[in-house]
């Protein structure tokens, strides 16, 4: 196995954790989404990323002085363009339900997460062959998110009995794509955030950072931007539904455990992301960005049918479904090919 191939691997892994982690929220019921998020904020954004850069970056301070205030400040912005994006994706759910919203949002995040970084890195490759092949891998994951966007639409029909149910008030579908399309721009800046942190992965790397544990220097000022964002408005949720004191409910204390557990999988999904990107060589962001977006959807869509979010929503609906999973496999292996041949060329 070669390392494009072994990068490849670690980014379909990737997937299916960042795909599973808010599984844990359906055990999460005595508390409201902004104490479980706030929670999940805490060891993701905060906690877990400082620990593991302290641990695997030596001479921390010493990097980001070597790659200057530029890298880092860029990293932090796209960090905290990425947290007001989340913030956006809580708006779009409202509007749309999450099937169509986060079918709409993972797939411009992975069009403009992939295409930007090629154009930008590898600007004389995207009329060549591999180029092509990769825009259409691109092309195939949009039509499946696509496609899985209508089995959303369908099985909130045939749950719902209305296009779209939102706290027994008549929602905006144009409003709510609106919120969609802005949470995928955003979504697409964590992509960015690696694709040119290159400066703060080389003097990680410098300093005696292991090949694969650079991009932790990246991941560092991201995620601490990108939390501010999220905190402020989970706050901002706790004080107007005064749900503050679901904290303090009884038997709720194994509740930051389960937290915990969103936030490894989540932030685990994403350094193995940074990882498997690493291996696959300079156009690992162009290549695995797409393929890491595809096992997301897949993965949430697997743990929806099992839990049983789709019991009840009719034949069309799991055809549909089918059909949007049969079309994100075939971008998979599309996209799989292109890695190779772009490692054929060094």
């Amino acid at each position: 196995m070669n390392q494009s191939e072994l990068g490849f691997l670690l980014i379909f892994a990737a997937g299916a954790m960042n795909g599973s982690f808010t599984l844990p929220m359906k055990f999460t019921r005595h508390w409201a989404w902004e104490n479980t998020w706030l929670a999940w904020t805490i060891f993701a954004l905060g906690i877990f990323p400082v620990m593991l850069t302290v641990l695997t970056v030596p001479a921390l301070s010493r990097v980001y002085v070597e790659a200057g205030q530029g890298p880092w400040l860029l990293a932090g912005a796209f960090g905290a363009g990425w947290g007001v994006s989340q913030v956006f994706l809580g708006l779009a759910v409202n509007e749309l339900g999450m099937a169509l919203s986060f079918s709409v949002i993972l797939g411009i995040s992975a069009a403009v997460g992939s295409i930007v970084p090629l154009i930008r890195l590898r600007p004389d490759d995207v009329l060549r062959r591999e180029g092509i092949l990769t825009l259409c891998g691109v092309a195939l994951v949009l039509v499946g998110v696509g496609i899985a966007a209508v089995a959303g639409r369908h099985r909130e029909k045939a749950l719902a009995n209305a296009t779209i149910a939102t706290g027994g008030r008549q929602a905006s579908v144009s409003k709510g794509l609106s919120f969609a399309t802005i949470s995928g721009l955003g979504s697409a800046l964590v992509n960015f955030g690696l694709a040119f942190g290159e400066p703060l992965k080389n003097a990680a790397q410098q300093f005696g950072a292991a090949e694969i544990w650079s991009p932790n220097a990246v991941w560092l000022p991201f995620m601490v931007a990108g939390g501010f964002p999220n905190l402020a408005y989970c706050i901002y949720l706790l004080r107007r539904n005064r749900s503050a004191p679901n904290f303090k409910n009884s038997g709720t204390e194994y509740y930051w455990a389960l937290a915990a557990v969103m936030a490894f999988l989540w932030f685990g999904g994403i350094v193995m992301y940074g990882v498997g990107a690493k291996k696959m060589g300079e156009l690992g962001p162009v290549l695995g960005w797409p393929v890491f977006m595809t096992i997301i959807v897949l993965a949430g869509t697997v743990w929806g049918v099992a839990t049983g979010e789709w019991r009840g929503a009719g034949k069309q609906s799991l055809w549909f479904l089918g059909l949007g999973i049969a079309v994100l496999v075939i971008a998979i292996f599309v996209l799989g090919i292109s890695s190779g041949m772009f490692g054929e060329r060094g």
